[in-house]
């Protein structure tokens, strides 16, 4: 069940990562070797499934914007991120700002971001588009992806306990294959390799770009899932007494700022933890730190043997198959509001959520949510 865990958050980052090195022109060798660098070091440090995914808002913004972020902000970008969240760490102030962080907040943001991936695994599965990177006129027919993603999900729903034939492992193997037979390699040269890493030249106008329209954007989401919800989610999938003592919300600070800062000075796409990645990967049967070793070699094996065919391997999974993780990931993740008990909670639980699916910026639900929850304890009014 490792192996098929290690798996179940495929659906987040690959999509976001591909995108990433075909939009932005990022390193395929440089991205995939620190991913699979950084989910090694987590697996080994946390002794649980952590995860590994692109900021999604930085990632968001680049993807729609790839005229304005080059890939010297990018890098910028990685490198001031990972100086705040370490400033932050090391400072004391982490966890004087997770207090701000209440339960109905926390679970309004992890049911937020639950929801919004349902709403794109969905999307993903209703894409007349096969592949990720498909070239207009492929030829394929537009009920085909709907077709494998509706497949994929009565074999994920008819395997999701099934330790014999774990699910993820299954869509995953299974969505190659078709991927691979429908002709998602044709047309490409066979080569064997790394592509090339560059250490990129950062200017000072690199670092105020990328502050101004990537890390300030970034830093609520980053703050309020990928440290404190990520802390949180492990407590509640975990137990809080069997947790290794290194779970905290100042070492996954620490974890992501050393990431960061790592792959800034070498060009490659900044990263994270996340709730959601941790949901994806327990609940396809990740439970100890070695479903990060397993996904982390195979990540190190596509940079180093394969960097140069790495992003088609991974771009010939049909979208379907992806749409299917990046589903039961989110449902697994919007499970975790089942903890809220009074009304107010849940006032204030699905408020958070529902803002944050209504405008994906989870920074300004975490900010709703504040100030709407000091009102109704001000005013003492009851819900």
């Amino acid at each position: 069940m490792e192996l098929a865990g290690s798996l179940g958050d495929l659906g987040t980052i690959i999509p976001l990562s591909v995108a990433l090195m075909l939009v932005t022109g990022l390193s395929v060798t440089t991205v995939l070797l620190t991913v699979g660098l950084f989910y090694l070091a987590a697996g080994l440090f946390f002794k649980l499934p952590i995860p590994v995914q692109p900021l999604k808002v930085v990632s968001a913004i680049a993807i729609a914007y790839p005229e304005k972020i080059t890939v010297s902000i990018m890098a910028a970008a990685g490198i001031s991120m990972g100086l705040i969240l370490l400033l932050l760490a090391f400072t004391g102030l982490m966890d004087r700002l997770a207090r701000f962080f209440s339960r109905p907040i926390i679970r309004g943001i992890q049911a937020g971001l639950g929801l919004i991936l349902i709403n794109k695994g969905i999307a993903y599965i209703l894409n007349p588009q096969l592949f990720i990177n498909q070239s207009s006129g492929a030829g394929y027919a537009e009920f085909l992806n709907p077709f494998i993603g509706l497949a994929g999900f009565i074999i994920a729903l008819y395997l999701l306990t099934n330790r014999k034939f774990p699910a993820a492992l299954i869509l995953v193997t299974g969505g190659i294959a078709a991927g691979v037979l429908l002709g998602s390699l044709r047309g490409l040269e066979f080569a064997l390799g790394p592509t090339p890493v560059h250490i990129q030249p950062l200017a000072p106008t690199d670092f105020s770009a990328a502050l101004l329209l990537l890390v300030i954007p970034q830093i609520p989401l980053t703050l309020g899932n990928a440290v404190i919800g990520t802390t949180d989610a492990c407590r509640t999938f975990f137990g809080r007494q069997q947790l290794p003592n290194r779970v905290s919300n100042r070492n996954f600070a620490i974890s992501m700022g050393l990431a960061n800062l790592g792959t800034g000075l070498l060009g490659g796409m900044p990263m994270c933890h996340g709730a959601g990645g941790l949901a994806a990967h327990y609940r396809f049967g990740a439970r100890t730190g070695g479903a990060n070793l397993i996904i982390g070699g195979i990540f190190l094996a596509l940079a180093l043997v394969f960097g140069k065919m790495g992003i088609a391997l991974l771009a010939s999974i049909p979208q379907g198959i992806l749409g299917v993780l990046l589903l039961f990931a989110g449902l697994e993740l919007t499970l975790l509001i089942r903890d809220v008990q009074t009304r107010t909670d849940y006032f204030i639980t699905f408020l958070v959520a529902g803002i944050g699916l209504a405008t994906t910026n989870m920074g300004v639900a975490f900010f709703i949510g504040i100030l709407v929850q000091g009102l109704i304890k001000w005013r003492r009014i009851e819900i």
